[in-house]
């Protein structure tokens, strides 16, 4: 099982990397669902931190529906994340209608050609889940979807996460489990839904508080889990 950490600054990034996370999804503005962070922290994290960080590309928390205005803004965001080294970025775009915004994503994943792309939580919004996934199938660019089955917590959607899961075995499709889940809760949210990546924010921090410090022990014993799942 692999292991995501979001990293708000150059510090989580270095906990992420020294108690066994395998990537890193980097933003700012966490309690806003995690925004695009700065281009001094994205070049830093990649210079000091030896697993991949993957950049949120999203220039605001109002919707997932993006205007020309705002994908000119995330265009220049990719470009610039590709100059200063990292190996991925996480986007989504959606229309009025709850599907996916296949003219945004179009220009968004052109513009990120040689990244690899996860697919947020906007995903999380949308009216069909199994139709939206059967889309994400189109664009081979696309090699993770993070959600928690269109739940609040991931641990309210085991039997959809479990269908995903299916939906998406055997595809270049790997199904990205985040949000509410905790150390204690992952053997059994693992063995019932057959996840392989877990996506982590205050489950792997100070008190379980999403704008507290990581906690080194809490890691060190995800990754312990995670280990012994092989």
């Amino acid at each position: 099982m692999r292991i995501e950490v979001i990293a708000t600054d150059l510090t989580d990034a270095k906990l992420a990397d020294q108690h066994g996370a395998d990537r890193i999804e980097l933003v700012t503005g966490m309690a806003e669902g995690g925004l695009t962070p700065s281009y001094g922290l994205i070049e830093e994290v990649v210079r000091r931190v030896t697993i991949p960080a993957y950049v949120m590309i999203r220039p605001h928390s109002r919707s997932f529906c993006y205007s020309q205005d705002d994908l000119d803004t995330m265009i220049k965001d990719i470009q610039t994340v590709k100059r200063l080294g990292a190996p991925g970025v996480v986007l989504g775009a959606l229309t009025k209608e709850k599907t996916i915004d296949e003219t945004a994503l179009s220009l968004l994943l052109e513009a990120a050609e040689g990244l690899d792309i996860t697919f947020h939580r906007a995903f999380d919004e949308v009216v069909d889940q199994e139709a939206v996934l059967k889309v994400l199938l189109r664009y081979p660019q696309v090699t993770r979807v993070l959600t928690s089955g269109g739940k609040r917590s991931a641990l309210d959607a085991v039997p959809q996460m479990a269908k995903l899961v299916r939906l998406a075995e055997g595809t270049h499709l790997t199904i990205l489990a985040g949000s509410g889940l905790t150390v204690e809760s992952l053997p059994a949210f693992s063995a019932q839904t057959g996840v392989k990546e877990v996506h982590f924010g205050s489950g792997v921090r100070v008190g379980g508080k999403s704008l507290a410090p990581i906690d080194p022990a809490k890691l060190e014993a995800l990754k312990a889990i995670a280990d012994s799942s092989i």
